[in-house]
């Protein structure tokens, strides 16, 4: 996963009626998560299109059917949940590394089915990292307190099963306020959870809680309590 600072357009360093000029920040997608971005964008394009094509529509419905399964659960949805071999690990034999690619894809993919469900907006959209858009369902939440509660019990998870249980709920409240996610941003982080050397948990809720709070929630927010003393590797 890839952290950048993305530099503003060119002006003077104070801005005469805002003052000094903040620079925006935002994350660079790895390979894996561009592949789940064109596969998702796609997607969209086509069930959202002028007239919705029914074969995109069904395999949302079927895609949501996937939540919490394992990949390979359905052939039919190959075009959606396949990840090219160039993807799936440095070496050809090394299954456990194939096997978290896959975990990621297939649960980012079926995840965002979930969330277009039943929406003519669009669901996934470029640049907009889970910290951000759980930011954001703070703001508009009238429940802003069962975000919170929901985002501090994915950020202590102990196990990848129990993460993608609490991501399922999140979804469906974002959903329900029509706030967009990056679901390649979503993929990358959804691997970098499944690390082997068992530091993933600790890198992504870092990157999460810094997107949540670079995006100004308002001085009366309160952050759940995650760790974000770990710093995220470029």
């Amino acid at each position: 996963m890839t952290l950048m600072d993305v530099e503003p357009p060119e002006r003077g360093d104070v801005d005469r009626l805002s003052g000094p000029t903040r620079r925006p920040w935002g994350r660079r997608r790895s390979r894996l998560g561009d592949h789940v971005a064109r596969t998702v964008g796609a997607l969209q394009a086509r069930a959202l299109s002028a007239v919705p094509q029914p074969e995109a529509i069904s395999a949302l419905a079927r895609l949501r059917r996937g939540i919490g399964r394992s990949p390979g659960f359905d052939f039919t949805l190959e075009r959606y949940l396949q990840v090219p071999e160039d993807l799936l690990g440095r070496r050809p034999d090394d299954d456990a590394e194939a096997a978290d690619t896959e975990h990621a894809v297939h649960d980012a993919v079926t995840l965002y089915a979930l969330h277009q469900q039943s929406r003519r907006e669009r669901m996934h959209l470029d640049g907009r990292g889970l910290g951000q858009a759980l930011a954001d369902l703070v703001r508009k939440s009238a429940g802003p307190e069962g975000v919170r509660r929901r985002f501090a019990a994915l950020g202590t998870a102990s196990s990848y099963h129990e993460s993608i249980h609490h991501l399922r709920s999140l979804t469906t409240m974002l959903r329900e306020h029509q706030i967009p996610l990056d679901y390649g941003l979503l993929a990358d982080d959804l691997r970098t959870l499944r690390s082997p050397d068992g530091l993933g948990q600790s890198r992504v809720q870092a990157v999460w809680g810094r997107e949540f709070f670079r995006s100004r929630p308002g001085p009366d927010t309160v952050v759940p309590a995650t760790d974000l003393s770990e710093e995220d590797p470029s």
